[in-house]
């Protein structure tokens, strides 16, 4: 059935007028979070403290920007904003990405593969990047876990892994600095399924690891979250904002709630300044310890008529040296520029368009498997009907599996 435009109409109607007052109270919070900002910006030990008071007693779930443990590195004001330094003569730029195809019953062979394109850019040196790609594709019994069949999920963590792991084989030989980052978070996320949780801890245990052996060959590592919705450094100015007598109940309290942290740094940051560094309070905090301890800053990678901030995830081993966080810093101001009028890292660019698959090379491996398995006399399935009748020609509806 098609869309009725009507109903459609009616609602976006009663949108724009309760628009006007929407964005009214959003103002007012994001004053209200500036303030709160300027007043507690220099209020680091108390504030830290009672931040993870709130998450002891209170709200384990508490998911919040921290300032850093004092000693860990110099203190920076909550409001600090720091500028870019320049780049060295010399250092190797990498990145990797990755996309997968995940396992579809409609189809008439179950499959499921992850691609990982990765590139080097030695900065300094007149050669050309290097591309790097690995394709593995998972068949039979390895669409299996000990739980069950594959999730998409479970597989989006084996891409995670890969990508890292990609980073690290890419690394070792260099005698020059070595940056490296992936596209998103460097918190891994656990599956919602339950029956996905073991192979999640197996899968944590293998990134940890990975993670280790970059930090013992001092590579330089982030994660670079483009266009951030994230209120990690609001949500830790309401737990500020909040009385003795409120903290019992903070969970459920959010005065600031639709600010971002974007909207409060975008009036600090000039272009190509980064914001203080703060530590990352999570239930899953305790998971990544020591030097893997998850930290992260604000980037403003924009120009002075149209700035654009992205939030960068580094673990401490990075975050607690300043000529690595300098470089790192430098290196992404570098790269986003390369980009011109729509900066997000070049080299994240180029490895995401190495690593994706394209709807045609998905025929093409189908089609590869049908083959292979009827030329040795293996039998497969049939499409299923819903997916006959959406391969038909002239269908052009958007609608999922």
């Amino acid at each position: 059935m098609a869309v009725d435009f009507q109903q459609v109409r009616e609602q976006v109607k009663q949108l724009g007028e309760n628009a006007r007052q929407h964005e009214q109270s959003l103002q007012d919070k994001r004053k209200q979070a500036s303030e709160l900002l300027e007043h507690h910006a220099g209020n680091l030990q108390k504030l830290r403290e009672k931040v993870l008071r709130v998450a002891q007693q209170f709200d384990q779930s508490l998911r919040c920007a921290v300032p850093v443990e004092a000693g860990f590195r110099p203190p920076e004001a909550l409001d600090a904003h720091f500028p870019v330094s320049q780049m060295p003569a010399q250092v190797v730029v990498l990145a990797a990405d990755g996309s997968q195809i995940a396992p579809d019953r409609h189809q008439q062979v179950r499959y499921c593969l992850i691609n990982v394109g990765g590139i080097c850019i030695q900065h300094g040196q007149a050669l050309p990047p290097v591309i790097h790609v690995e394709s593995q594709l998972f068949y039979g019994d390895e669409l299996y876990t000990p739980t069950g069949t594959i999730t998409e999920s479970t597989l989006a963590l084996r891409r995670d892994l890969h990508e890292r792991e990609m980073l690290l084989n890419l690394a070792q030989g260099f005698s020059q600095p070595v940056v490296s980052f992936t596209d998103g978070p460097m918190e891994l996320w656990g599956p919602r399924e339950v029956e996905a949780q073991g192979e999640f801890r197996k899968s944590l245990e293998e990134y940890l690891k990975l993670l280790r052996q970059l930090a013992k060959l001092g590579v330089i590592t982030a994660g670079y979250v483009d266009n951030p919705l994230a209120d990690l450094v609001v949500r830790m100015l309401e737990v500020a904002g909040a009385s003795e007598s409120e903290l019992s109940q903070v969970r459920a309290q959010h005065p600031l709630r639709g600010v971002t942290d974007k909207e409060l740094f975008r009036e600090i940051l000039l272009p190509g300044e980064r914001s203080a560094v703060f530590a990352l309070q999570s239930h899953s905090a305790a998971q990544y310890s020591e030097e893997l301890s998850l930290h992260f800053f604000y980037l403003n990678v924009g120009r002075d008529a149209h700035p654009w901030l992205a939030r960068v995830e580094i673990p401490a081993w990075v975050a607690g040296n300043d000529e690595q966080l300098n470089l790192l810093h430098a290196s992404l101001v570098d790269q986003c520029h390369i980009l011109g009028a729509h900066p997000y890292p070049y080299a994240l660019h180029r490895a995401h368009e190495v690593a994706v698959v394209s709807l045609q090379e998905k025929d093409q491996i189908t089609q590869m498997i049908t083959l292979e398995l009827h030329n040795r006399g293996v039998g497969i399935g049939d499409k299923s009907n819903k997916q006959y009748f959406k391969d038909q020609p002239g269908r052009t509806s958007f609608r999922g599996s």
